[in-house]
């Protein structure tokens, strides 16, 4: 497995940083190369997104979710990855430092070569980069979920 860690800094409170991630199927708007991404409910979404001229389609369960501080994820059917965002305010500028680490495995020769060419890396801070972008030219979130998901699989609303 590959993996990535990529962090930005966003003028927002963690909180709004945070309800943000939690709007799943606004991902097309800063995420390049996402076409959709289907909240199943709670705990489950369904991805279809384009990398290195691949259209890749996964179920991703969401198996802990802290509100203000991590979403952690697995695919559970299609491409493999799994990952995690987390949320540290910065009490003092009142901004939010998100990082999000993904493990994924690339499939196939396009995937693995698009891999040294750190295709994904790159997608990743970029995507990063317009979340930033997009939240702090909103300046509020366009929805929340302030529920938990214990790593028990228990979901608390």
């Amino acid at each position: 497995m590959s993996t990535i860690q990529k962090s930005v800094q966003v003028g927002v409170p963690v909180s709004t940083a945070y309800d943000q991630w939690t709007q799943f199927e606004s991902f097309p708007q800063f995420m390049e190369g996402v076409e959709s991404v289907r909240q199943v409910d709670d705990k489950h979404l369904h991805w279809k997104a384009e990398i290195g001229g691949v259209t890749r389609e996964w179920d991703a369960e969401i198996v802990d979710q802290v509100p203000d501080d991590r979403i952690t994820w697995r695919a559970v059917e299609g491409a493999k990855n799994q990952g995690t965002v987390s949320f540290t305010e910065d009490q003092m500028s009142k901004t939010t430092n998100v990082t999000l680490r993904l493990e994924y495995e690339p499939e196939g020769v396009v995937e693995k070569a698009g891999d040294l060419l750190k295709i994904v890396d790159k997608r990743a801070e970029g995507d990063l980069e317009r979340f930033k972008e997009f939240i702090e030219h909103r300046g509020t979130e366009t929805g929340a979920w302030r529920g938990e998901v214990k790593p028990t699989g228990e979901v608390r609303e």
